[in-house]
C-alpha cells in the first residue's frame, strides 16, 4: 500500500496544483472520486489490465464513462496516467489528493474501527480528543471490525494509535518470541 502511496503522490501533487491554478478544487475532487470509484470495478480492472487494449483505448473509455464530467484538464490528467501506465494508482491519487485537500482546510480525516459500534457520545468524545491533540478539526469515520476483540484502532493519516485488544496481543506475542 505504500508502495502505491509513493507512485501517486506526484500525480496527485500535479492534480491537485492544477486544481489550485484553475480554481477548480471541488471539480477535479469530484472527477477523481468518480475516476477513482470507477476503476475499483472489477469490469474496469480487467479493462486497464488488459494488454489487448491500448492505453489510448483505456483513458479513452473512462473518460466516455463522464463525457459531461470531465473537463479538458482532468481529461489531460486521465491520458497522461494511461500512457504512463497508471491508471490504477487513481484510487490512490485520489486518497492523496483528498489528504492535500484536507489539509487545505485544516481538517484531518481520522478512521476509528473498533470491536462494536461506538455510541455518539464516545463519538463526541473521541473527536473532542483528537481535535485538541492535532489541532485541526477532525472529519470522523468509523468502521466495526469484529477481530479487533475490543479497543479502538485508530488511523489519522501516517499516525496509526493501536489500543486494540488484539494490537495489545500481538505485541505481547512478539515480546515473548523475542525472550
Amino acid at each position: 500500500m505504500s508502495e502505491l502511496a509513493t507512485l501517486a503522490r506526484p500525480y496527485a501533487s500535479a492534480a491537485f496544483a492544477t486544481a489550485m491554478e484553475r480554481e477548480a478544487i471541488e471539480r477535479w475532487s469530484h472527477a477523481l472520486s468518480l475516476l477513482s470509484d470507477t476503476i475499483q470495478d472489477e469490469t474496469v480492472q480487467r479493462l486497464i489490465e488488459s494488454p489487448t487494449k491500448t492505453p489510448t483505448q483505456k483513458a479513452q473509455v473512462l473518460m466516455d464513462l463522464f463525457e459531461d464530467q470531465l473537463d479538458e484538464y482532468t481529461r489531460t490528467f486521465v491520458r497522461i496516467l494511461a500512457e504512463n501506465r497508471r491508471l490504477a494508482l487513481i484510487p490512490a491519487i485520489q486518497q492523496e489528493f483528498a489528504a492535500r485537500l484536507a489539509q487545505l482546510k485544516r481538517t484531518l480525516a481520522v478512521e476509528i474501527t473498533s470491536a462494536i459500534p461506538l455510541s455518539d457520545q464516545q463519538i463526541e468524545q473521541f473527536t473532542e480528543q483528537l481535535k485538541s491533540k492535532f489541532q485541526q478539526q477532525i472529519q470522523l469515520t468509523t468502521t466495526v471490525d469484529q477481530s479487533i476483540l475490543g479497543g479502538a484502532l485508530i488511523r489519522a493519516g501516517d499516525i496509526v494509535l493501536d489500543n486494540s485488544v488484539r494490537g495489545k496481543l500481538d505485541r505481547l506475542r512478539n515480546t515473548l518470541q523475542k525472550t
